[in-house]
């Protein structure tokens, strides 16, 4: 049991670790949403991307121009918030990083109490879960704002944009983070929960012995006599 714990804290960090760089990298690219071709829109030669920090024209040429966003105050408050909750995201994973390393048993880190390291583990894998939460939250937000627009009626039909791979690299990211903390926080050490509750039931029969020993003295004693 003790190897196939720390084959499922392994398992669960590596996850949770891919999740997390997903997530990073869902955070910087700029494909958010790309410009559509549906319906009557005329197909040009350029592309036109959106994500959270910049806005990008990519040419039929293969030459990119990028523009960060000029002002933060005023973007859509959608943008804003998909900012927040993925530098929130990237924070709480670190964290997770971190925590989670000191918790695993295949680390030298806490030895000496596995009780307390096997809680270490399960709260880095709580954080990879809050960080997970937290990227799901952010892109399909975003998505949402995109679909709203798509099939909002006032939206000129060149104008429409449609999701981009980013989101896509989100979604996965955040159910990979999600797995890995899942298995991180199922790694609780059942053998030594079953261990205290043996220690629980053995401390009343061995509380029990003195008394029949005591009781069983005078008997003796009067058979003596």
């Amino acid at each position: 049991m003790a190897g196939a714990g720390a084959g499922v804290q392994l398992l669960g960090y590596f996850l949770a670790l891919c999740g997390w760089v997903g997530s990073l990298s869902c955070a910087a690219l700029p494909q958010w949403k790309q410009s559509s071709y549906a319906g009557d829109a005329i197909i040009t030669a350029v592309g036109l991307y959106e994500g959270l920090w910049m806005s990008c024209a990519a040419q039929s040429t293969g030459q990119v121009q990028c523009r960060l966003h000029d002002s933060l105050l005023s973007l859509d408050a959608h943008i804003q918030t998909s900012r927040a909750l993925m530098v929130a995201a990237i924070l709480l994973g670190f964290l997770g990083i971190i925590v989670s390393v000191a918790g695993m048993k295949c680390t030298k880190v806490g030895d000496e109490n596995p009780v307390a390291k096997s809680r270490i583990a399960i709260a880095g894998g709580i954080l990879f879960i809050l960080s997970g939460l937290c990227t799901l939250t952010a892109v399909s937000w975003y998505a949402a704002q995109v679909t709203r627009e798509f099939f909002h009626p006032s939206t000129p039909v060149n104008a429409r944009y449609e999701f981009g791979s980013a989101l896509f690299v989100g979604w996965a990211a955040a159910s990979v983070t999600m797995l890995g903390g899942s298995f991180l926080c199922c790694s609780c050490p059942a053998e030594e929960r079953r261990g205290q509750q043996y220690y629980r039931q053995s401390q009343p029969s061995t509380a029990r012995e003195p008394n029949v020993k005591m009781s069983s003295s005078p008997i003796r004693g009067e058979q003596c006599l």
